[in-house]
């Protein structure tokens, strides 16, 4: 039953989500990499990817929930590079480059998600009697 409330995205919107969130969790491995190799530059470069990933996903998409699908696939990716492994393992330093970039990339993705998109469509003004 739909009333007009909500809305379910069809299976080509639904399948543009699940390549933005795998292209999300691409990011995340890479910026994972990057910003321990390169410290000060790859951190950056790392949360300029993030940041690009999410903003675009949303541009693409033309709607927040692809900004939500990126930020979910970064998220899955540094999740699974954050656990350790069974021979002590890790991909993750203890140093301040990989909490800023858990931090600031979660922080990132999270502001591209949630930030009104640039270009309000053309339409009668909200304002009543104008």
């Amino acid at each position: 039953m739909n009333d007009g409330l909500i809305r379910l995205p069809g299976p080509g919107r639904l399948a543009a989500y699940l390549g933005l969130a795998v292209l999300g969790f691409a990011v995340g491995v890479a910026g994972a990499l990057v910003q321990g190799g390169w410290f000060p530059a790859g951190l950056l470069l790392a949360l300029a990817a993030t940041g690009a990933v999410c903003w675009g996903a949303v541009l693409l998409s033309g709607a927040r929930g692809g900004g939500y699908a990126a930020g979910l696939g970064w998220l899955a990716a540094v999740l699974v590079l954050a656990a350790n492994r069974p021979e002590g393992d890790f991909l993750f330093g203890a140093g301040i480059g990989s909490w800023g970039y858990l931090i600031g990339g979660m922080t990132v993705a999270v502001i591209c998600a949630t930030v009104p998109k640039a270009a309000q469509p053309d339409g009668p003004s909200a304002r009543l009697g104008k």
